[in-house]
């Protein structure tokens, strides 16, 4: 490979190797034990956290659907996920009863949500314990088998035409269970109160992009690989 432009050339190998530089601090445990994209991924998500809490809303919500009764049968894929689903609902005053992965459960359905969005509000904010005491094993564990019970209990209620008890039980798995599940362990951050860092680490992506474009940029030229604007034809 022959070296055309040397200035050029010199300029892209700077570029580059202090791009790799930055690129190995970036991956390295330099941030509170963590390496850049996962300290990025931390503050992301706590800022996500602070503007996602619906629970207090649904909870109200929920409120319209007690005393309604319900009574499904869900199968789930195995008797110990059965087992421990069927906990759930027994410690929210539903009737249940196992047949080997087949659960079927009678009961109040404010009740039944009313427990899942306390376990959902309990989750989010970062107290797994309680949920650990009550039910006796992992609370993520738990928050899971409250998500897939009630897309279960979803389909059920869809088939006997409760579609609106349908809707609201979709909704307390979306906007409740998911959201205590997905942001537990992380503490929830305003946006307006990290403003700085959130702006500084915006704009180093996008330098960080440039520096690298720029780099390839300067060593293409530098080897003689110049991007010229096609010369106009002149008509005979």
């Amino acid at each position: 490979m022959a070296i055309v432009e040397k200035k050029e050339f010199t300029k892209g190998m700077i570029l580059t190797i202090s791009f790799l530089i930055v690129l190995v601090i970036i991956y390295s445990p330099v941030f509170k034990g963590k390496n850049g994209l996962e300290a990025s991924d931390d503050l992301f998500n706590s800022i996500a956290k602070g503007s996602t809490y619906y629970i207090p809303g649904m909870i109200k919500k929920s409120k319209a659907f007690m005393g309604k009764e319900i009574g499904v049968t869900i199968r789930l894929s195995n008797t110990d996920i059965a087992r421990k689903t069927g906990s759930l609902f027994s410690a929210a005053g539903a009737a249940v009863s196992q047949d080997e992965a087949q659960l079927t459960i009678k009961g109040d359905l404010g009740k039944i949500l009313a427990a899942a969005l306390q376990d959902s509000d309990d989750m989010f904010n970062n107290k797994g314990a309680v949920l650990r005491e009550k039910y006796g094993y992992d609370p993520k564990e738990a928050m899971y088998n409250w998500w897939l019970a009630c897309k279960l209990i979803d389909k059920a209620l869809k088939k006997q035409k409760r579609f609106k008890e349908a809707k609201f039980v979709t909704s307390v798995r979306k906007k409740a269970v998911e959201t205590g599940y997905n942001f537990y362990g992380i503490e929830a951050e305003k946006a307006s109160k990290r403003a700085g860092i959130l702006s500084s680490v915006l704009i180093f992506y996008v330098l960080y992009t440039m520096w690298w474009g720029f780099s390839v940029f300067f060593l293409f030229e530098g080897i003689g690989l110049k991007m010229e604007a096609a010369k106009e034809k002149k008509e005979v």
